[in-house]
């Protein structure tokens, strides 16, 4: 048995489902008379298949790019909105790669010069997190040219004039991004100059089988069958081994029929009721207006809700020193976003979104069950900082959402939606400044129009 969970619950959903939270076991299991060790507690297992989620997330699309065709330290560079995985960014150029480095072997990567538009190399751990970015923000003395990803403490002869990257893993996923901007073209061409290769013959590491499930589902107790496995990957953050012990005490426990039987059900009841209560915040985020923001992206420490949340929603989310991203999903009356109906945005002259970052802005709709985008007869999935914006008098900015485009507007200020499900707003702030870095800035109420 599985289940589609949507970030964005329904009011009739979301009751249904804590009222099954309510009525299941709230106190801890109690200790078998016929055995000395304790049951695994309800919330045990809660905590242990959150934990252990975020980790099936990446390792599932570790699986699916190997079979897709990518091999260990090569770049594979994308068409624009050519990937698939939960909210791309579609304003960008992506390329990808897997990367393995060894005590004798670094990866180099050539960076070209880009002035004027957002790039970034972005490097995360088998868990989701950012190890690091090559751009001139983290690398203003050196930009671009040669870098080499070595792991740390590697003592690997480099080329002259490459900037050394450590990295804590013997592996890591890389994305550059590039911006596309109004001219799309230079921006294919300047992401076919980043390129990729090891300095010698790094050990090539066993891709991690794990389970692997359909779009974004919720396995059952079936998730802790290849929690060993999973586990084999690092978590860099400190304090987790009592959750890791817990996943393994769980997948030990599984053996027993009755057992896996009882935690499965748990996991349906329980664990499924904590993740729809946490969906809406994104963790431990805020909301407000209708938009909710994570409390972190990125790196998590010790937040692993909030890392689980992130990956299902938005897996290779970069740090909020990047991007701050936040996802609107009710109305001025708190219903969910409904593809049939016209919605708009008012930005106040003093508060437009150009004025919230340091390189541009970008709104995507999505819809509420697997995270794409909603396709749409005129091929328009985003509304950005280069888009045929028009103003009204006063200097404000109003952006619609709706099936067809609203008499008298713009036509760069529509983005179509396709009528027939449930649908969130994801707005990114590239380089955000002012309170949208602080999480003051809270964007405007959306409203029926």
């Amino acid at each position: 048995m599985s289940l589609r969970l949507p970030f964005t619950l329904g009011a009739s959903a979301l009751t249904w489902l804590m009222t099954a939270c309510l009525q299941a076991p709230v106190a801890l299991a109690q200790t078998d008379s016929a055995s000395p060790t304790p049951a695994i507690s309800d919330q045990d297992i809660s905590d242990a298949y959150i934990y252990l989620y975020s980790r099936l997330l990446v390792a599932r699309q570790q699986q699916l790019d190997f079979k897709a065709g990518m091999q260990w330290n090569t770049l594979t560079h994308h068409k624009p909105g050519a990937v698939d995985w939960p909210n791309p960014n579609l304003d960008v150029a992506y390329s990808e790669a897997w990367v393995a480095v060894d005590k004798n072997s670094c990866t180099l990567v050539s960076v070209p010069k880009i002035s004027g538009r957002y790039y970034t190399v972005q490097f995360l751990n088998g868990w989701g997190e950012t190890l690091a970015n090559i751009n001139e923000r983290e690398f203003p003395k050196h930009p671009n040219g040669e870098f080499a990803a070595c792991l740390q403490g590697a003592k690997v002869k480099l080329p002259a004039n490459t900037q050394r990257v450590d990295l804590p893993a013997r592996t890591a996923r890389v994305l550059t991004r590039v911006e596309l901007g109004s001219d799309w073209s230079e921006a294919e061409r300047l992401q076919h100059q980043f390129t990729m290769r090891p300095t010698g013959s790094p050990q090539l590491p066993q891709i991690p089988q794990t389970l692997m499930f359909q779009g974004q589902q919720l396995p059952g107790v079936e998730a802790f069958d290849s929690a060993n496995v999973a586990l084999q990957e690092p978590d860099l953050n400190p304090g987790m081994e009592p959750l890791q012990a817990k996943v393994r005490a769980i997948a030990a426990a599984i053996a027993n029929p009755e057992e896996r039987a009882r935690i499965d059900k748990s996991i349906h009841t329980h664990t499924f009721a904590d993740l729809a209560k946490a969906s809406p915040l994104m963790g431990h985020g805020t909301a407000s207006n209708g938009w909710g923001r994570p409390a972190t992206s990125g790196t998590y420490g010790s937040d692993y809700l909030t890392r689980t949340l992130v990956n299902y929603g938005g897996i290779w989310a970069n740090t909020q020193k990047e991007v701050v991203y936040y996802r609107g999903w009710q109305d001025e009356n708190g219903k969910p976003l409904d593809s049939a109906q016209s919605y708009s945005v008012t930005f106040p002259a003093d508060q437009l979104p150009a004025s919230m970052v340091n390189y541009y802005w970008s709104i995507t709709a999505t819809d509420s069950k697997n995270f794409r985008v909603l396709p749409n007869p005129q091929n328009r999935f985003a509304i950005n900082s280069h888009s045929p914006l028009t103003y009204n008098r006063n200097g404000s900015l109003t952006l619609h959402f709706a099936p067809t485009k609203p008499q008298d507007v713009a036509d760069g200020n529509w983005l179509p939606t396709s009528a027939g499900q449930n649908y969130r707003l994801i707005f990114r702030f590239y380089g955000a400044k002012g309170g949208a870095t602080t999480g003051e800035y809270v964007p405007p109420v959306i409203k029926h129009s």
